[in-house]
């Protein structure tokens, strides 16, 4: 039986982009639409069309009247959902988002719109809480240069863009929150980026005490499939002003933006880890760029890409004076290296726990206060070491690290495969015996215990990442990043094991051992309440004084000058491409790099970075590194992309990974 169809009277043509996985094929095609799709076959909707002989998804982008196809054009198969998921203001954000990473449309459209859930799309949605315009207090805005100013311009619909120094021990959920009050109350749209789950809970906590709750929404992965949906769909409706989430959120529909803010822009949390790689930093800047909204990008500490945004004028600096910074920060104390210090305590230098520190943390357990211990690794030995030669001892099956994961464990175990190794034996030079290269944070809590017997030992870190903790007398031993707040501050905190962190081969080593290192510092009490952070590492040493100082902003400036001279992202910008060595040199031969692009390598992955997809798993991976000025960005991505296209439609090679700016270079 043969299906007549018949073609739309007005604008049968339908613009097309089918989410292929191949970069030759990221482009539009036109399909011819039916009059019985013509009412639901509108720009944005999901589409099914039929592509090289099977159907597969596509979003229709526009209607048109005629075509530049010569040939014969295919049906649409059929309209998915009348809901225009993908707005024009999204569109244009996720080409700006594949043009600066050097990636397809279809990998940057499956992180900024999640996967449809029909039943959800039919239900009728609740209608939200009207807006009461009431008046926001700023008042602890007036503590930072700017910030009254900076508010009021938010409220006006102005394009201001600020890098904001949060004070320590400030509440800054609260404060982004009435940032974004300010705008729901112009009628403005919000959008809120944060690193986890747990920063989301308290900005939504702190957002529904100032904003009408059914005009907040929370977006995580951390979701089911249906109530994500439902919340996106609530943004995309309009029923939502204020979107608070993780990296995914950056992309939400949000009408009618208005401010765009970042918090702690300087965790890995915020660079997506899959194809093109953005980070949502960036993309919240894009996006105010294109929308000339607002944007905040805050945090305790400051990276120097935010540093880049003030320097060239791109925002502006929201500080507090050194005075205000001085009466709300804790006293830090480092190891000293005056001959007076040696001789007062000669193991300062080699303990992990020298008096200093434990001099801090004994006399806030006598002030009835806790005492929070940072400790970079969690576990029980996270690494191990021959005791004769030191080689670090490896895994027979993947080379992945040996750890110990508790006391009485018989044996070590990988912690990338998890195989047992009942027998360890150095391979170089024999030794059956073994020594902790790193402590983790168990193996620290159950050695204070024993320095303090009769004190109560707190973890939080791992999968037990603990939100609070009382104001009594205890020892709080947490990984970076899941400190628990104390009521009223900490009397104390024990930064250990500086080395771990200073001494990584990274870019960002002392970047984000900074911002590790506040983050904790800030749940301090003041100095003038007895609060006190003891360091454990030279007093000398830049990041150390930087901590002492409490000055994030000279830190980054200082950081921003150093990679300038040596050439690294910020101040330029850098394409690392990864993959087998022919598949990487037929991808520059290939591409026409502008004049100015400088290649450096190959060098080896970055610890701990995963191969690239599709390679076979004995192919040697090497990267190389392309670098151009600040300005030669888009060419530069423009170039790969074309590129990888080429070598695709060619299918002689295997696949290149490209990370434009990645976090960790190698």
């Amino acid at each position: 039986m043969t299906i007549t169809r018949r073609a739309a009277q007005h604008e049968p043509i339908a613009r097309v982009l089918p989410l292929l996985t191949v970069p030759h094929l990221d482009r539009e095609f036109d399909y011819l639409v039916s009059e019985e799709q013509s009412d639901d076959a509108q720009p944005g909707v999901r589409v099914r069309v039929r592509f090289n002989g099977r159907l597969v998804d596509a979003y229709l982008l526009e209607r048109r009247s005629d075509t530049d196809h010569t040939g014969k054009l295919g049906w649409l198969d059929r309209v998915v959902s009348p809901e225009p998921v993908l707005t024009p203001e999204v569109r244009r954000l996720v080409d700006a988002v594949a043009a600066r990473y050097a990636g397809t449309r279809a990998d940057v459209l499956r992180l900024a719109v999640p996967p449809r859930h029909a039943r959800v799309e039919k239900q009728t949605p609740d209608e939200p809480d009207p807006v009461s315009a009431a008046p926001v207090d700023t008042s602890a805005w007036a503590r930072y240069a700017r910030g009254e100013q900076f508010l009021t311009a938010v409220g006006e619909g102005r394009a201001a863009r600020a890098v904001w120094q949060a004070l320590p021990g400030e509440n800054w959920a609260r404060r982004l929150a009435e940032a974004a009050a300010v705008a729901v109350n112009a009628g403005l749209g919000v959008v809120a980026v944060v690193p986890d789950q747990r920063d989301v809970d308290a900005l939504h906590a702190a957002a529904t005490e100032r904003v009408p709750a059914s005009r907040v929404v929370a977006l995580s992965a951390g979701l089911g499939p249906s109530a994500r949906y439902r919340r996106w769909l609530a943004v995309l409706r309009g029923q939502a002003q204020l979107v608070i989430g993780t990296r995914s959120a950056v992309f939400a529909p949000v009408a009618n933006l208005g401010l765009v803010l970042v918090w702690d822009d300087g965790d890995d949390n915020l660079s997506e880890p899959r194809a093109p790689y953005p980070h949502a930093r960036d993309v919240a800047m894009l996006r105010a760029h294109q929308l000339r909204c607002a944007a905040i990008i805050g945090g305790y500490a400051r990276t120097a890409e935010a540093q880049a945004l003030v320097r060239t004028r791109w925002a502006h600096d929201v500080v507090a004076a050194r005075p205000v910074v001085r009466a709300v920060a804790p006293r830090v104390v480092a190891l000293e290296d005056s001959g007076y210090a040696q001789e007062r305590d000669p193991a300062a230098h080699t303990a992990r726990l020298p008096s200093m520190a434990l001099q801090a943390a004994r006399t806030a357990l006598q002030a009835q206060r806790p005492v929070l211990i940072q400790v970079p690794r969690r576990g029980y030995v996270p690494a191990l070491a021959c005791a004769r030669c030191r080689t670090v001892t490896r895994c027979r099956h993947c080379t992945g690290p040996l750890a110990l994961p508790d006391r009485g464990s018989a044996a070590a175990e990988c912690r990338w495969c998890g195989r047992a190794e009942p027998a360890l034996r150095c391979a170089r030079c024999g030794s059956d015996a073994v020594r902790a290269v790193v402590v983790g944070a168990r193996r620290t809590a159950e050695e204070l215990g024993r320095a303090f017997p009769g004190t109560s030992v707190i973890t939080s870190g791992g999968d037990a990442v603990l939100d609070a903790v009382g104001d009594g007398p205890a020892l709080v031993v947490s990984t970076p990043g899941a400190e628990p707040i104390a009521a009223g501050g900490y009397g104390a905190a024990l930064l250990l094991d500086a080395w771990a962190l200073l001494g990584r081969q990274d870019l960002r080593a002392a970047e984000d051992t900074l911002r590790r290192w506040m983050a904790a510092a800030a749940l301090v009490r003041p100095r003038t309440d007895g609060g006190v952070v003891a360091v454990v590492a030279e007093s000398a040493i830049a990041t150390v004084q930087a901590l002492i100082r409490w000055d994030p902003v000279g830190h980054a400036d200082t950081e921003l000058d150093a990679r300038s001279e040596v050439g690294l992202p910020p101040a330029v910008h850098m394409a690392a491409i990864d993959g087998t060595t022919t598949a990487v040199e037929a991808l520059l031969d290939t591409a026409h790099l502008p004049d100015v692009a400088e290649t450096l390598g190959p060098v080896e992955l970055p610890v701990g970075a995963r191969r690239p997809p599709g390679l076979d798993a004995d192919a040697e991976v090497s990267r190389m590194l392309v670098r151009v000025p600040r300005d030669g960005g888009l060419e530069l991505a423009a170039a790969l992309r074309r590129a990888t296209a080429v070598l695709s439609a060619r299918k002689d090679q295997q696949p290149c990974r490209i990370q434009i700016d990645p976090l960790h270079i190698g």
